[in-house]
């Protein structure tokens, strides 16, 4: 009776025990998940306890990421607030780089804090390569030879072209860097002042004399207004001469005319061909109506025969003076042989 109360006693004790160890084994996955950044924090003094390190991963936060970037604040120098990492990290931004920037702008004395660090990279730019163009400025190829081209042709005053390849050197604008206009627009704008510096010069030789006076009137334009880039210089790195465009362009021209002159020339050609074949039309027109003229000279001799106006001797007289023009222009029509006498006029 004894043992069976000792298996009824014992029998709850096991299941109490099967549960503590599976408390104690969750609690120990949980332990050896957070415990290594926990210990991190604690020797660092990052103020992040355990707690807050679960709360993370119930957030969608990777702790690792905020616990990491914390430190390396915290080992520069910087006053880092947890709960803003979190915040910017859940905005979709780069949390490693911000820190970074903030880190670079503090060794190199530029004024830059969190909330303007942080706007910048949600604002889609690098804020880490800013600070860093900051402090080495860059420089920029104009043209871009990416682009497929590499050199900037303009035309002198006296028609020669010119090819002029440039560099700019920029720096970050930090108060400038949210909606500036990127480097591109530099390029663009660069490109523009070469161009119409090297048009209002008066000839070639201008240019590949004094170079430099590309740079400094571009420089004076104020290029980088409403940009994320301060101008420093602009170099003028090299000059060449292209060709004659103003020749080419007087040939062309000249060419054009001469076509020009051939389509009106070809115009009046086919206006007189068609005047021509116009006054031939007309020509069969009026010989039509002589024909039909003749054809009425018989009807009218037999119609003065009947009324008594012409004579026979008349009639004769007719025949032999169309005879004698009958010959005469076949004598003039001959191109063969010596020409007789002009003939006399034949009398019955």
């Amino acid at each position: 009776m004894e043992g069976t109360l000792l298996l009824g006693v014992s029998g709850p004790i096991v299941l109490v025990v099967v549960v503590l160890v599976l408390v104690a084994l969750v609690m120990l996955a949980v332990l050896g998940k957070y415990l290594n950044l926990w210990i991190q924090c604690y020797t660092t003094r990052a103020g992040i306890g355990l707690f807050d390190l679960i709360g993370m991963s119930l957030r969608k936060v990777n702790p690792t990421v905020i616990v990491r970037v914390k430190i390396m604040a915290i080992k520069a120098g910087l006053t880092a607030d947890t709960g803003l990492l979190e915040a910017h990290y859940l905005a979709g931004g780069n949390v490693p780089n911000v820190i970074r920037a903030l880190i670079a702008a503090n060794r190199a004395g530029i004024e830059l804090d969190y909330s303007r660090a942080t706007a910048i990279d949600l604002a889609g730019r690098d804020v880490f390569d800013a600070v860093q163009t900051s402090v080495t400025p860059r420089v920029i190829d104009c043209p871009d030879p990416t682009k497929g081209r590499t050199t900037i042709d303009a035309v002198a005053k006296d028609g020669i072209q010119v090819k002029a390849k440039a560099r700019v050197t920029v720096r970050a604008n930090m108060d400038r860097l949210i909606g500036g206009a990127t480097q591109e627009t530099i390029i663009a704008r660069v490109g523009e002042g070469i161009v119409t510096t090297i048009g209002s010069a008066e000839n070639f030789k201008a240019v590949l004399e004094n170079p430099d006076l590309i740079s400094q009137m571009v420089l004076s334009k104020g290029l980088d207004a409403g940009t994320a880039y301060e101008i420093l210089s602009i170099d003028i790195a090299d000059v060449d001469v292209g060709e004659n465009i103003g020749a080419k362009l007087q040939a062309d021209q000249a060419e054009a005319d001469k076509r020009v002159a051939q389509a009106r020339a070809e115009e009046r050609r086919a206006m007189a061909v068609a005047n021509e074949q116009e006054m031939k039309a007309k020509t069969q027109e009026n010989r039509a109506k002589v024909v039909l003229a003749e054809a009425e000279i018989p009807k009218a001799i037999s119609e003065a025969f009947r009324a008594g106006h012409l004579g026979v001797m008349d009639y004769y007289r007719l025949k032999n003076i169309q005879a004698d023009t009958g010959m005469r222009d076949s004598i003039g029509r001959s191109t063969e042989g010596p020409q007789g006498p002009a003939g006399g006029s034949k009398q019955t």
